[in-house]
C-alpha cells in the first residue's frame, strides 16, 4: 500500500519528472532482470533516527535516478535505465538500521554481506559505527563508501576498502577558521576559544582537530568540556562554557545533543558571541523546526558539505532536490545529499567496473573520477580518492540561520549574506540586508 501511495503521489507531484513514478512502478512490479545488491546502513531507531531516515532517503533517491531514466538532470547514468557497464542492471538497495551501535553497524555488515550477498556498502552516519563497520568490510574484503562521518581517523587506518566521499572535520575546520580570520580582520575581537563535543569517536576526534587548528591560529583554547553521548541535560555542560567566557565556541554534536544545546542556553540565558556547529545535529531539519526552535537557532552558525542556497543556482542540483522533496515531503539536506553523492559515486564505480566483483569495484573505486559539473554538492571541485580513499575535491561552505532560513555567509565568493557577528546582533535585527551583487 506504501508503494502504491507513494508513486500515485509522484504522478501527482512530479509533472516535470514522469519518468520517476515510472521507474518507481517498474521496481515495485518486479521487472528489473538484473541488480546490484548494495548494503546501505544508517540509524533509522534511537536518538538520531530522524537523521539516519533522511540519509536513507537519499541513498534511495539516488538509485531511483540510476535505475530510470531522467536526461534533463545532466548527471552521470541518468540518462538511460540501469547501469549501461552491466547491460542495465539496476541498483537494489538493502537497508540495514545501526541504531548508531558499533557493535549493530559491524554485525549489519556481516549480515549483509553474508546473508543478504551485498557487493558494496555505504552510509553508517555515525563516525564511531563506520569505523567498526568499515573494519568489518575490510576483514570481509568488500569495498564501503562513506559520505556522512567526518572523523579525519577514519581515512588515517590504511584501509584498502574504505573510501569517504565528504568533507572530513580537518577540511570543515580549516573553513570555520578562515571565517574566524576574516572577523579578526575586520576588527572583532577574537582571542579565546570553547569546545564542547559530544565524547565520541567524533566528538574526541573532531576537538582535537580543533585544538590543533586554534593553535594554528594562535587562538587560545580556555574551555574543552565532553560531555556523554546519552547525556539528557546539557546544562552542567554549559555553566562550564560560560565559566570559560569563550570568544567563539566550537560545538560537535548529533541531532539530540543539538536540541539539548539549545534548551541549556535558553534556560540558562546565556549566549557566547558565536556557536559554530560542526554537528550532524545543525543539519537536522528538527533543530530550526517550529517558531520556538526557529528563534532559539537565529544566529547559529554551522558548516555543511551542501547548501540549499547553492543548490538553487545550479539547475541539475535543483532538479534533485525538488524530486526528493515531492517525494519525501521533507527538503533535501546536508545528510541526504551526502547520501546520495556517496551512492552515485558508487554507481559510477560499479558500472566502471563492467562488474560486481568487490575487488574489481574497489579498483574501480581507486580511479574514479567525477568534475565538480556532475555533482550536486555546489562548492565541491570532483570525486577523485587520493591512497587514503578520502575525496580530495569535498569542500565545506558556512552558513548562518538567518531570518528563518540559512543563509551561505562564506566563503566570500560563494555567499548570499554577510555574517552576523555576534549572536546578539542576529538576534537584535529583524531582516538582514543582503550582500551586494551576491
Amino acid at each position: 500500500m506504501r508503494g502504491t501511495l507513494r508513486v500515485l503521489a509522484l504522478l501527482l507531484a512530479l509533472a516535470p519528472f514522469p519518468a520517476l513514478a515510472v521507474a518507481c512502478a517498474d521496481r515495485g512490479a518486479g521487472t528489473q532482470a538484473e541488480q546490484v545488491r548494495i548494503g546501505v546502513l544508517e540509524p533509522v531507531s534511537g536518538p538520531d533516527a530522524s537523521a539516519g531516515e533522511d540519509a536513507r532517503n537519499g541513498a534511495r533517491l539516488a538509485a531511483e535516478i540510476v535505475n530510470g531514466e531522467f536526461p534533463e538532470l545532466e548527471i552521470p547514468l541518468a540518462a538511460e535505465p540501469g547501469l549501461p557497464g552491466l547491460g542495465g542492471a539496476g541498483l537494489a538497495l538493502v537497508h540495514a538500521d545501526t541504531g548508531g551501535d558499533p557493535r549493530t553497524g559491524a554485525s549489519q555488515v556481516q549480515r549483509l554481506v553474508a546473508g543478504r550477498g551485498v557487493v558494496a556498502l555505504t552510509g553508517a552516519y555515525h563516525s564511531s559505527v563506520t569505523k567498526t563497520a568499515s573494519e568489518r568490510a575490510e576483514q570481509l574484503e568488500v569495498p564501503f563508501v562513506n559520505g556522512d562521518s567526518s572523523s579525519p581517523a577514519l581515512t588515517e587506518r590504511g584501509l584498502r576498502y574504505f573510501f569517504r566521499t565528504g568533507p572530513s572535520d580537518l577540511t570543515y575546520g580549516r573553513t570555520f577558521f578562515s571565517l574566524v580570520e576574516d572577523r579578526k580582520a575586520a576588527g572583532v575581537p577574537i582571542s579565546t576559544v570553547g569546545i564542547l563535543h559530544v565524547d565520541n569517536q567524533y566528538g574526541n576526534d573532531g576537538a582535537a582537530i580543533t585544538r590543533q587548528l586554534a593553535r594554528e591560529h594562535g587562538l587560545t583554547v580556555g574551555t574543552d568540556v565532553a560531555y556523554e553521548a546519552d547525556s539528557s541535560d546539557l546544562e552542567p555542560s554549559v555553566r562550564r562554557v560560560r565559566a570559560g567566557k569563550p570568544d567563539v565556541l566550537f560545538v560537535l554534536s548529533y541531532t539530540r545533543d543539538a536540541l539539548l544545546l539549545q534548551q541549556a542556553f535558553t534556560r540558562l540565558g546565556y549566549l557566547p558571541p558565536a556557536v559554530l556547529g560542526y554537528g550532524g545535529g545543525f543539519a537536522d531539519p528538527a533543530f530550526v523546526a517550529g517558531p520556538a526552535r526557529a528563534a532559539d537557532a537565529q544566529g547559529f552558525i554551522r558548516r555543511t558539505a551542501w547548501s540549499a542556497e547553492l543548490a538553487e543556482r545550479d539547475p541539475k542540483a535543483r532538479k534533485v532536490a525538488r524530486m526528493f522533496e515531492a517525494e519525501f515531503g521533507a527538503p533535501m539536506t546536508e545528510n541526504s545529499a551526502r547520501a546520495f553523492t556517496a551512492v552515485m559515486t558508487l554507481a559510477v564505480a560499479v558500472d566502471e567496473a563492467r562488474s560486481t566483483d568487490p575487488e574489481k569495484i574497489r579498483s574501480a573505486l581507486r580511479t574514479v573520477s567525477l568534475p565538480g559539473r556532475d555533482l550536486i554538492m555546489g562548492s565541491w571541485d570532483h570525486v577523485r580518492f587520493d591512497a587514503d580513499g578520502q575525496n580530495t575535491g569535498a569542500r565545506g561552505v558556512v552558513e548562518q540561520f538567518l531570518d528563518g532560513r540559512w543563509r551561505v555567509v562564506h566563503p566570500d565568493d560563494l555567499r548570499s549574506r554577510e555574517v552576523v557577528w555576534p549572536i546578539s546582533a542576529a538576534r537584535g535585527r529583524e531582516q538582514a540586508a543582503p550582500t551586494a551583487g551576491k
